[in-house]
């Protein structure tokens, strides 16, 4: 039997338990939740935030990516299409090749500043 850390009693307390429903009451729904997992899964991949940071000053083609990263094309096409199905970045087709660019260009900001965040707490 857990004990309640307020009253060291058998059972958590009213008051423990009151906010804590506060507290689920704020927490997104599970499909949310959801959406964010697949939004931080879409950068935790080295060669995505490469990828983000190769398109902070601009547009670039596939072609101009994958001699940069000497990854495979296949390689390449799919973290584009994570990239793209998150919402981090958008493209343009132009012949055979597709030119691609940040949806946002305060994105590598956010991703640095979460990056300090963090070292700051560890």
């Amino acid at each position: 039997m857990k004990t309640c850390e307020i009253t060291g009693e058998g059972d958590p307390c009213n008051s423990q338990i009151k906010r804590l429903k506060k507290t689920i009451a704020k927490i997104p729904e599970e499909t949310q939740l959801q959406n964010y997992t697949e939004i931080f899964k879409a950068i935790s991949d080295p060669t995505r935030l490469k990828i983000l940071y190769l398109l902070q000053d601009g547009e670039l083609c596939v072609c101009e990516i994958i001699t940069v990263l000497e990854k495979p094309q296949s390689t390449i096409s799919h973290h584009l299409n994570v990239l793209k199905k998150a919402g981090y970045i958008q493209g343009r087709k132009e012949g055979l090749w597709i030119h691609y660019q940040l949806t946002n260009p305060k994105l590598l900001e956010l991703i640095d500043n979460l990056t300090d965040l963090i070292k700051k707490t560890a």
